[in-house]
């Protein structure tokens, strides 16, 4: 493969959007960076479990422990709120109708909270996704995604996905229901096997979004006959020499390495990061700005949890400790 110089930043990056995770676990007043396109505008954790929706996911919306843990109501729940992606709606519907449940919360009356929100011009969606709407025959977009969640439970997908006997296999599940699509359908099995219902590894199967492919275009100017996954994957077996090689620390997420889905999530940070950093740099899509700056939220940060079968040791979070921080830009 041919790397343009945006390799080197993607490298960079990871290094230091890992680092400004670390740093503010560690003091929640920063700031976390000297660079100033990471300081400017808002970029996903490097690992993909770490971001602030998918800790709510696995801490709140899974394991809490007040929470039935059928595989039913697992995958309802997960789907349930992957759907909105958006914390504030997921509590929004649970403060007017109550802990959410396969078995006890009527769809309707969810459906009648979301009309009201909208009327009083409340955002629904998180922007993290394009969320076509499936046809269902609704004139609301999360009338017909509800419709989607009961289709997909009175097919019995739960059962298929925990007798499933591996992620390919958990995804080729989900695919097919309609206004997915092969990201998004890749995107939800990962959520599901955060759970307890699966136990899969993340190494084995990646698929590709729009933003990886545009970071990939600008990462490399020439790949072979390489499919965007087999770039993927060749990241993860790389990393620890690539980091290496620029004198980079990278410890990991508490020891755990790269995935192939957080080098993915990496290729699609890097695509909007290099927008500013370097504009010279074309990619597919030729956008030319990132729309989301990065504004402080007031929610508290949480004890980082992560599913438990990844023996990841957590430790707890101590006195503000200001951790050193580069000085300048990446690249």
């Amino acid at each position: 493969m041919t790397p343009t110089y945006v390799y080197d930043t993607y490298w960079r990056f990871a290094a230091e959007r890992q680092a400004i995770y670390e740093r503010r676990l560690q003091d929640e007043r920063g700031p976390w960076t000297s660079d100033p396109v990471l300081r400017s505008y808002r970029f996903t954790n490097v690992y993909r479990a770490a971001d602030r929706v998918s800790q709510y996911l696995i801490r709140d919306v899974q394991y809490r422990s007040d929470r039935l843990q059928s595989p039913d109501e697992l995958f309802f729940r997960t789907l349930m709120f992957k759907i909105f992606n958006k914390i504030e709606t997921w509590e929004m519907i649970e403060h007017a109708l109550g802990p959410i449940s396969w078995h006890d919360t009527d769809l309707n009356a969810i459906d009648q909270v979301l009309d009201q929100a909208l009327r009083r011009q409340v955002r629904i969606y998180s922007a993290a996704y394009i969320m076509p709407s499936p046809a269902f025959g609704f004139d609301r977009k999360h009338a017909n995604h509800l419709a989607l969640l009961a289709a997909m439970m009175s097919d019995r997908l739960p059962l298929k996905v925990q007798r499933a006997r591996s992620l390919r296999e958990v995804y080729d599940s989900i695919k097919p229901y309609p206004g997915l699509g092969p990201f998004l359908a890749f995107q939800y099995a990962v959520d599901v096997n955060y759970s307890w219902l699966l136990e899969f590894g993340e190494a084995d199967f990646v698929v590709a979004g729009p933003g990886a492919r545009d970071g990939i275009a600008k990462c490399f100017t020439d790949v072979g006959r390489r499919a965007p996954e087999d770039i993927i994957y060749e990241m993860v077996e790389c990393q620890d020499r690539e980091f290496a090689r620029l004198g980079l620390f990278f410890s990991g997420l508490y020891g755990r390495k790269l995935q192939p889905i957080d080098c993915q999530n990496v290729f699609c940070e890097i695509s909007k990061y290099a927008r500013v950093a370097h504009p010279e740099i074309r990619g597919v899509s030729d956008r030319k700005r990132i729309k989301q700056s990065y504004r402080p939220t007031a929610r508290p940060l949480d004890q980082p949890m992560f599913p438990p079968r990844w023996h990841l040791t957590v430790p707890f979070r101590g006195p503000n400790v200001a951790l050193p921080m580069r000085q300048g830009q990446l690249f």
